[in-house]
């Protein structure tokens, strides 16, 4: 019989380069960003043009997106309640190791639930965890639909979709709030930036 983790003498390995070492090296600080927010509120595409920008200016970074994770590291899990709060716990951990690397991790992903959320904020400093809140209202998100999956939730093809028959619980007291439905792609990765910028994450100008 295979012995359960949980028996085993298990012990965190410090390491003797610490996270203040990884960041002088990169020269800028290291964060998670984290984007919840309704199906086709703005997530991926958001994330993407924040990565593009963050590169051009030399600052190493990462991005985890919701569909992305499920290809692999989370392949094996489903859409329950349970499948879901596994699937953030694990992110929350891989983009810790990013971070603690000197990386600015940008996550994508619904995350509809409070509790799932403060889990990956408590797992870091709290100087470390940026949470942005895409507002857009649900007829907007239904209105682009870009992967058809609103309309199948409507039709009673998909069940427990975020927005429709499960619930998006709204963050109560975010870093930043985008309202998608009113802000461009390029003015919503302003408001990121110069979120970073204020609070000393990154040096320079837009």
């Amino acid at each position: 019989m295979s012995i359960e983790p949980s028996h085993r003498k298990i012990y965190w390995q410090e390491s003797k380069i610490l996270k203040a070492d990884r960041r002088k090296i990169k020269g800028h600080s290291s964060t998670i960003i984290w984007l919840t927010g309704l199906s086709a509120s703005g997530k991926t595409t958001i994330s993407r043009e924040l990565d593009k920008r963050l590169n051009d200016l030399r600052i190493h970074t990462y991005m985890l997106d919701g569909d992305n994770v499920r290809h692999g590291l989370n392949k094996d899990l489903g859409f329950s309640r349970e499948g879901r709060e596994e699937n953030i716990r694990r992110i929350a951990e891989v983009a810790k190791l990013f971070m603690d690397a000197g990386i600015i991790v940008i996550c994508s992903f619904i995350s509809p639930y409070k509790v799932d959320r403060l889990m990956a904020r408590k797992i870091v400093e709290e100087s470390e965890f940026i949470e942005v809140y895409l507002k857009c209202p649900l007829d907007v998100c239904v209105q682009r639909d870009p992967k058809g999956l609103y309309k199948k939730a409507l039709s009673g093809e998909l069940r427990g979709f975020t927005g429709i028959d499960d619930p998006y619980e709204v963050p109560e007291d975010p870093e930043i709030i985008i309202e998608t439905d009113s802000l461009t792609i390029a003015e919503s990765a302003d408001h990121i930036m110069k979120y970073l910028i204020r609070e000393g994450l990154m040096n320079g100008e837009l």
